[in-house]
């Protein structure tokens, strides 16, 4: 046989769900609120019943105490049971309903009861307020048990105090009173606690639907891990409210978009200043995979609505696969480049070996020096004109991937450039992407050429790239500017639209601008103004000496 199952614990606490934990919560609390005001609604009540009884037996024994004949009949006769104060007395019990009318003299002796066997015997209650000229309203027990008493002083004709009037009002009807009342009170707390229910019931369910049915404990673990998601995944997360506010950021998108908590509540356009990337956030640009650049960064942005009206855009830092992707386009053309000279170093060879084999040494010579000449002149002009190292270097590059590609690329002779910049690597970069564009914007087009013009005015450095090309209309001189626009396909390993947007970035990164307009001839002009990029020119270390020699030995 089978070993018998142990038997299940019933385990009592509240339940798991959310709905069913604030339903119950809300239940409770319309209870104890129906309780609580049943009490507080009792209580009062009770005091306002009894202070209504005492009133009355008051006003009963105030005018019993105003009927003269009382108190000469008090002066006059004895205390006996058929006596005038006692008929007198029962007469006005009987018209009040009244429990009690006791008059006593001024020694506390009973002339009237209802119980006539105490007629003639003293109060068992203290008369002494009454009796020195005070009324009295109280809640006592006497001999005919708890009652609402009120006490008046009993007063001759000539105002001389005689005795006293004792009435009393039978507490049981006043407790009847008040516990006719609890029933519809009850009603009323049990309509009011029905109607809070079905509130709680109503709201709960609403909540069922909000969290889809989850316990807290649940709920409290998917906020865990949010948090450590938001904070340990490599993107920028920005969620923005249905009123296109920004309410979340995690770390990421604080670095990438170089902004801090205090720009949460506000509209993108605000927190980062109109561009692409305000108007991604906003919903403005549609689309996947958007390009944008921050600063020096490019970034990925997509961005999708949620259900409560708002939206949640996700960044990732494309900058270093973009300069991979650029580096891998001048990798290609360089090997292009060098697979045309590895062509027509052959053929030049082949000239030559024909020279040679035909003894025309002198022919053989002339040609192997303008070869040689040619590559000589054209890395000595550009080094004359411009002395940093990295940019001659740039332009001795760019100006043999360019003649392979059949373009003639020149520097201006206006072109002078000093080894004085602040920033050399900003200046490839943007020199490196005008002229990348030049080439390909002539490509393919005659007599193709392209002219760099660099020159140091001052601390201000200017650069202008012309070329042949077809030119860029007076209508996109602004739109080709903006991050993702392009009007090339792009190569399968990057996007397009970003050589032109980081340019512009980095020369007002300095103070500086980028612009475009059209060359003399046709074609385009772009021109970049970068202010303070040049550092002061250097003291001439032989005149510095020299101006600190005395005249005579300077005049040696």
């Amino acid at each position: 046989m089978s070993p018998t199952p142990p038997a299940r614990r019933m385990r009592l606490g509240l339940p798991r769900r959310a709905f069913s934990q604030v339903l119950l919560m809300q239940v409770a609390i319309a209870a104890g609120v129906a309780v609580l005001v049943t009490g507080l609604f009792l209580e009062p009540l009770s005091r306002q019943l009894d202070h209504e009884a005492m009133q009355r037996a008051l006003a009963i024994a105030q005018t019993t105490a105003e009927d003269p004949q009382i108190a000469r009949d008090l002066e006059t006769t004895a205390p006996t049971v058929g006596g005038p104060v006692q008929r007198a007395a029962e007469r006005i019990r009987k018209a009040t309903r009244a429990e009690y009318i006791v008059v006593l003299d001024w020694r506390g002796v009973r002339w009237s009861h209802t119980d006539v066997r105490q007629i003639g015997r003293t109060v068992s209650t203290d008369p002494s307020e009454a009796l020195a000229g005070r009324e009295v309203m109280e809640i006592d027990s006497g001999t005919l048990g708890r009652s609402a008493r009120g006490k008046v002083p009993l007063r001759a004709s000539d105002g001389t105090l005689v005795g006293a009037v004792s009435v009393g009002i039978a507490y049981d009807g006043v407790r009847a009173r008040l516990l006719s009342a609890i029933p519809g009170l009850l009603a009323y707390a049990g309509g009011a606690l029905a109607v809070g229910a079905l509130a709680a019931w109503l709201i709960s369910r609403r909540v069922q639907r909000q969290t889809r049915d989850l316990a807290f404990s649940d709920i409290s673990g998917l906020l865990s891990e949010r948090e450590a998601m938001l904070h340990g995944i490599r993107e920028g997360v920005v969620a923005l409210d249905r009123g296109g506010r920004i309410r979340l950021l995690n770390d990421e998108a604080h670095r990438l978009l170089g902004i801090d908590d205090t720009v949460v509540g506000t509209p993108p356009d605000e927190a980062l200043g109109a561009g692409r990337t305000a108007d991604i956030l906003a919903g403005r640009v549609t689309g996947t995979d958007l390009l944008t650049v921050r600063g020096q960064r490019v970034l990925v942005a997509n961005r999708m609505p949620t259900d409560d009206g708002g939206a949640v855009a996700t960044l990732r830092d494309r900058t270093e696969l973009e300069q991979l992707g650029r580096e891998l386009d001048s990798t290609r053309g360089l090997i292009d480049a060098l697979r045309a000279q590895d062509h027509e170093h052959a053929n030049r060879m082949h000239t030559l070996l024909g020279l040679l084999e035909l003894e025309m040494f002198d022919d053989a010579v002339e040609f192997v020096g303008e070869v040689v000449g040619d590559h000589r002149a054209t890395a000595e002009q550009v080094t004359e004109k411009i002395q940093d190292p990295l940019l001659a270097a740039l332009l001795v590059g760019k100006a043999t991937v360019a003649a392979e590609r059949g373009v003639a690329l020149w520097v201006s002779d206006r072109t002078r450039l000093p080894d004085r910049l602040v920033d050399p690597r900003g200046l490839v970069t943007i020199v490196g992407n005008l002229v990348d564009n030049a080439l390909d914007a002539v490509a393919a087009t005659p007599h193709a050429r392209v002219e760099v013009e660099l020159r140091a005015e001052g601390r201000t450095a200017v650069l202008r790239v012309r070329d042949t090309g077809p030119g860029i209309p007076a209508a996109q001189h602004e739109l080709i500017f903006t991050e993702g626009w392009s009007t090339k396909e792009p190569p399968a390993h990057r996007e397009r639209g970003i050589g032109l947007s980081l340019v512009r970035r980095l020369a007002e990164r300095q103070g500086g601008s980028a612009t475009v307009g059209d060359a003399p001839g046709g074609g385009a002009e772009f021109t970049v103004v970068l202010p303070e990029a040049l550092t002061d020119a250097a003291p001439d270390p032989v005149l510095t000496a020299r101006a600190g020699l005395p005249l005579e030995e300077e005049s040696r």
